[in-house]
């Protein structure tokens, strides 16, 4: 960050001189060129600890990947027995007609209860391998949250530096207006005294009006990037301390920066884990060729309250083994086999199409983010040649060399120097977080947030071995 001057260059009277410093000096107070250290007030970091803990669509997405869990504990169910317990009874009327024409009715109430187990013993490999796929489908998701992750928290830092940047620019274009009214006030002043004309007073005020419409379009801006903010955080801006760009956090090389995201960024391992689902799933769709083999075990009583029966009850205990083979199941289970091996095909052309699209982004954000370090050193070059020309502009209109005209073109092309210099600061930092999401890079370890980690694998362990029960870890 670079101070901006506070040089009073306004050929005004003492008084007026004294205030224009004064607001000159107020872009200062915003800290947009200020070192973060000097000033109190919500940080980046703090806003992005918010982020982390409160964001809505983090939290929908941290909810999905525990609802992915789930399926491995389902997958695991094949490998488990299964207990189905009966019980059946009821009312039943009968009416016998007898040899001899005589009608006997009876009203039965007859019941029955029983349990079986069953366990599968092979299945063609069918529950090991619905079990490795659920598992590469969890670690899959949990790439697929670190990416969310990712741009949550880059929203975040889009949203913080947005507001801090309007506030600046807000404050740039009141500063503005402030000076545009002093420069029309003299003019008046000098007109009456017969030294401009009214052509200069003319055009001082087109200036005033055209630098209300500006400070209009910053209120606005303003009031919009303060609710994008509440969105993205969760809270209201209040008083922002300005940031810092994260290139420390990033390689030195633009190569190397290409080949950590190939090794780390979510989105290329996230492909890369959805095409060990798919190749396990030709495996899964192959075991609907294989044999199955299970034993099957069952007690039961029945009850019958019939007294013209000799039985009474019926107790019953038995312990069967069952193979099935398939021979034709209509072309299903090939259809299915051939369907995904086309499907592992196609997820390896995404991978393939993943990284080059890593590629791409981390080339495009490194040269935008080296493009933003010559905009900001050009910016401050210009912010400095513009207030030293408003300076020569003044003081030559002030022994007639210039006209008003001349000095509200300079005052104009400081605003916009300034403006230039604050939106090239804020795209400074917000670049350097780009790059670094990028990589793969933007998350809680990496930035070092104080805000406790929320890991994926503990509510998976807690899950994954689990044998009964309906609520979650979380206890609803």
């Amino acid at each position: 960050m670079v101070a901006l001057s506070c040089t009073d260059t306004n050929a005004s009277p003492p008084r007026s001189r004294r205030r224009t410093a004064q607001v000159g000096c107020a872009l200062l107070v915003l800290g947009i060129v200020m070192p973060a250290s000097s000033r109190a007030g919500e940080t980046l970091q703090d806003a992005l600890v918010k982020t982390y803990q409160n964001n809505p669509q983090l939290n929908a997405e941290r909810a999905r990947q525990r609802g992915t869990d789930e399926n491995v504990p389902q997958a695991l169910s094949g490998y488990r027995p299964q207990i189905v317990a009966s019980l059946g009874a009821g009312l039943q009327a009968v009416r016998n007609l007898l040899p001899d024409n005589t009608i006997q009715t009876a009203t039965l109430r007859p019941w029955t209860i029983g349990f079986t187990v069953t366990q599968t013993l092979f299945n063609g490999y069918k529950t090991a391998n619905s079990v490795r796929v659920a598992e590469f489908q969890v670690k899959s998701g949990r790439e697929a949250l670190r990416n969310v992750e990712q741009g949550v928290l880059l929203d975040s830092v889009t949203a913080y530096m947005n507001v801090v940047a309007n506030i600046a620019l807000y404050e740039a274009q009141r500063t503005n207006v402030q000076v545009l009214r002093e420069i029309q006030a003299t003019t008046k002043k000098r007109l009456d005294a017969g030294d401009v004309t009214p052509t200069d007073t003319a055009q001082a005020e087109s200036r005033v009006s055209r630098g209300l419409a500006d400070l209009n379009a910053a209120q606005v801006a303003l009031a919009i990037s303060r609710e994008v903010y509440h969105q993205v955080i969760g809270e209201a801006a209040g008083q922002l301390t300005p940031a810092s760009p994260v290139d420390r956090l990033s390689p030195t090389t633009q190569m190397a920066a290409v080949d950590a995201a190939n090794h780390e960024h979510p989105a290329v391992l996230g492909a890369g884990y959805d095409v060990d689902v798919a190749q396990t799933s030709i495996k899964l769709a192959e075991s609907n060729l294989l044999p199955t083999v299970s034993v099957q075990a069952g007690a039961s009583r029945s009850v019958q309250t019939d007294s013209s029966l000799t039985t009474a009850a019926q107790d019953q205990a038995s312990v069967l083994g069952q193979m099935s083979v398939p021979i034709y199941d209509g072309g299903m289970a090939a259809s299915q086999t051939r369907q995904a091996k086309e499907v592992y095909s196609q997820s390896r052309l995404v991978l393939d199409q993943v990284r080059n699209q890593s590629r791409t982004a981390v080339i495009s954000a490194w040269v935008a983010n080296e493009g933003t370090k010559v905009a900001l050193t050009a910016a401050e070059s210009e912010v400095h040649a513009a207030e030293l020309a408003l300076q020569g502009v003044r003081k030559e209109a002030q022994g007639g060399q210039r006209t008003t005209i001349d000095v509200l073109n300079a005052q104009q092309d400081l605003t916009n120097a300034r403006t230039r210099q604050i939106t090239a600061q804020r795209d400074r930092v917000i670049a350097s977080y780009t790059l670094l999401s990028a990589i793969g890079r933007l998350d809680v370890h990496t930035l070092n947030l104080n805000t406790p980690d929320y890991s994926a694998d503990v509510h998976y362990h807690q899950v994954r071995d689990a044998w009964h029960g309906l609520r979650t870890p979380s206890g609803q």
